[in-house]
């Protein structure tokens, strides 16, 4: 995962590179210069349009913080395919809190961050099966009745959204909803 991060940040570095350039007006003023010339110049042209689309500074960095076991150890999040270059599909869990039916549980995600992220949220559904107003019949996550959803912000992550859920679990109305049993899946 560690090639795969530095693979990212190599990348990362030409495209910023090649985007500063073009925005100070360096390329510009160069004339018959085009482009697909400087992507060329750069030997970008094989990486380009995947990363320039999916390429996200904020989930690299959430990626290597994920990856780093450095977030709140009621929850853990990584790819759910380390070939994933998209950083697009996340696998993610979440210790049922104390105190409620859902402790000594554990809940199993999934979290597909697509293009805007993280302009907009991911979307998020359970894997486990829970009973939660906020999770619909089908495990995902229903942003009308998920503030933190509803209410996005940019400096939001994916550790914020797994940390509220489980909050929205040890909530008073919530903590003692009945559940399915454990290891039910969607």
């Amino acid at each position: 995962n560690n090639t795969i991060f530095n693979n990212y940040r190599s990348r990362s570095r030409l495209i910023t590179t090649y985007y500063t350039l073009i925005h100070s007006n360096i390329l510009q003023n160069v004339k018959n210069v085009s482009a697909a010339n400087v992507i060329v110049a750069f030997n970008l042209s094989f990486i380009l349009t995947p990363i320039i689309q999916t390429t996200n500074f904020k989930l690299l960095e959430e990626l290597e913080k994920g990856e780093k076991g450095l977030g709140a150890e009621s929850c853990s999040y990584g790819l759910s395919d380390p070939e994933d270059m998209t950083l697009t599909h996340w696998n993610a869990t979440i210790l049922g809190p104390p105190n409620s039916v859902h402790e000594n549980r554990i809940y199993s995600l999934h979290i597909e961050c697509g293009q805007s992220y993280p302009d907009k949220p991911p979307s998020v559904r359970f894997i486990s099966k829970i009973n939660l107003p906020c999770v619909n019949k089908n495990g995902v996550v229903k942003p009308e009745h998920f503030s933190l959803l509803r209410n996005w912000k940019r400096s939001y992550s994916m550790e914020i959204i797994l940390l509220e859920l489980r909050k929205e679990m040890a909530r008073s109305t919530n903590r003692k909803i009945p559940q399915p049993p454990e290891g039910e899946t969607y």
